[in-house]
């Protein structure tokens, strides 16, 4: 999903607003929404980090162009997947079409991170 292709919020929110109604027998009778049907709407931000370094501020302001900082990953080593900053499984980059893609490894139970 590309950025720009995101859900309208207005549309969610929609979702989320009770209906109007005459009476409040009305209410009774209409049925629930599966709050999961709901849930599965929020768009989450997925990542695959690559690695990461710890640098000074010093080492900071002196990269440049052409400057190789080196990561805390080993080189083929499997690539780290986040959902909105938490760790959720492993993946390799792979090329689809004229895109980046990537090849899960492993997942976790993505119902385990919910409250």
């Amino acid at each position: 999903m590309e950025p720009t292709d995101q859900p309208d919020l207005d549309v969610l929110l929609d979702d989320l607003a009770p209906e109007a109604s005459d009476s409040p027998a009305d209410a009774i009778e209409r049925p629930r929404r599966d709050p999961m049907q709901l849930l599965a709407k929020i768009p989450v931000q997925l990542t695959l980090e690559v690695g990461s370094a710890t640098i000074t501020l010093a080492e900071l302001m002196a990269i440049e162009e052409g400057s190789v900082l080196e990561l805390d990953r080993l080189a083929g080593e499997p690539l780290l997947i986040k959902i909105n900053g938490t760790a959720v499984g492993h993946a390799e980059v792979v090329v689809s079409g004229d895109n980046y893609g990537l090849k899960l490894l492993d997942l976790e139970q993505l119902g385990d991170f919910a409250p």
